[in-house]
């Protein structure tokens, strides 16, 4: 028996209204009016937590595109978002950041003009991801493809995010360098590898947010790496030792780049301060590369931190000298130092301290205030031409080490048959 075409009903709803018609028209000879069927229930569709999706289907519904199928209309919707997307990339790129970068000239602080370019690109591949995945959605799948768009989208877009959050603190972080540098702070020199560090711990711990997101099993992956992490400190003893020796020398802080130290027996000027060693210019142009464990380990002479220098010399006059010339001399010798401006008046000391074998010695001794080296080298020049004048102008001479002797003839007479005696005695 075939079924009537007007009783063929959509919905598995009608089923007993067409069994109870064909009951009716089995046991009885008139023909029975088969009521209409009562229109299936619109089933209201699920509130779905894509916002990507909702929009989609929001603009469908809008456009009174069927939900079902791929007709012409889906595909030029695919395309017109494809289309958007590449114009809000560059309306993104020339206009957006073009205003903000006008308003980020006119504030104060430069942190604004780096952030901006640093924003651009992932900003543009969000643009990108939305205006592709929106396409993607417009179209009607298998369940498997949609599947597979919704785990791809959600995992491209954290992805994105986490790339902006990067390039934030990256550059950030690089402000907070050039101000550090700008301070002439001791952090200056270590800012690099911070920032490095720290980029790489926060897109360590993103990448473990987003796989633990997607499902992943996080907690293994830490455990595991928990026992890597034991055997890979017992190989790398030596290199934990130098991180660690950076980390004390960033936290003491004993020199900067640029600085000339004295590292136990190395001396010569800081280039570089690493993760592992600091490296160290030497006076012959040679570099030193001390392992940090070094640095931690052994005593630091920092020799650019001095707040002044100290002269301490001995003027050597011969023993020709009167002593009213000598007395006069430490009196003109004095005057002549405390007369340089350069000089701290308080630590002057000039005095006739010593009587030598060979010379009458005058013990000078001034302290510089500005470190300088250059300036201090050129005062020394001009104070040591100065005493030489002075010694001159008082009819002094300057000694140097010699020795006399005298030669004593003894009486030839009293040594019969011999020759005469002769002594050397130093006098």
């Amino acid at each position: 028996m075939t079924m009537p075409e007007s009783l063929r009903l959509p919905r598995l709803l009608s089923l007993p209204v067409v069994g109870s018609v064909l009951l009716a028209s089995a046991y009885a000879d008139a023909p029975v009016e088969v009521p209409a069927a009562a229109p299936a229930p619109v089933l209201a569709p699920l509130p779905t937590t894509d916002l990507l999706e909702q929009a989609v289907d929001s603009l469908l519904h809008a456009f009174g595109v069927p939900e079902s199928g791929n007709t012409a209309m889906h595909f030029g919707i695919a395309a017109a978002l494809l289309f958007a997307a590449v114009v809000l990339r560059r309306l993104a790129t020339r206009l957006l950041f073009g205003v903000f970068r006008r308003l980020a000239a006119r504030t104060k602080t430069t942190f604004d003009d780096k952030l901006f370019p640093a924003l651009e690109s992932p900003v543009n591949a969000l643009f990108a991801l939305i205006g592709t995945f929106a396409a993607l959605k417009v179209l009607k799948l298998s369940p498997g493809w949609d599947e597979a768009i919704r785990y791809t989208a959600g995992l491209a877009f954290s992805l994105v995010l986490l790339w902006l959050i990067l390039r934030t603190l990256n550059t950030a972080l690089q402000h907070a360098q050039s101000i550090a540098e700008q301070r002439a702070l001791g952090v200056a020199a270590f800012m690099p590898w911070i920032r490095k560090t720290l980029v790489a711990v926060a897109a360590i711990f993103g990448a473990l947010v987003v796989a633990q997101s997607k499902g992943a099993d996080v907690q293994a992956v830490l455990a595991g790496l928990g026992i890597g992490g034991l055997a890979f400190a017992l190989a790398a003893q030596d290199t934990i030792a130098n991180v660690f020796g950076s980390v004390v020398v960033a936290v003491d802080q004993p020199f900067r780049a640029g600085e000339v130290v004295r590292i136990g027996g190395f001396t010569g000027t800081v280039e570089e301060i690493g993760l592992r060693s600091t490296k160290v210019r030497s006076d012959d142009r040679s570099l030193m590369i001390i392992p940090n464990k070094t640095v931690a380990a052994e005593s630091i002479v920092n020799l650019s931190r001095i707040d002044g220098r100290r002269v301490e010399q001995v003027l050597s006059l011969t023993y020709a000298s009167r002593p009213a010339d000598l007395e006069a001399l430490v009196s003109d010798l004095r005057q002549a130092i405390l007369s340089e401006p350069e000089v701290d008046s308080s630590a002057v000391h000039v005095y006739f301290r010593d009587f030598t074998p060979s010379s009458l010695d005058v013990w000078v001794f001034y302290r510089i205030r500005d470190p300088d080296l250059r300036k201090h080298l050129a005062l020394r020049q001009r104070l040591n031409l100065a005493f030489m004048r002075l010694v001159e102008a008082r009819g002094l001479v300057f000694a140097f080490p010699n020795q006399s002797y005298v030669l004593q003839v003894a009486d030839a007479g009293r040594v019969e048959g011999s020759g005469p005696a002769r002594s050397l005695e130093p006098r």
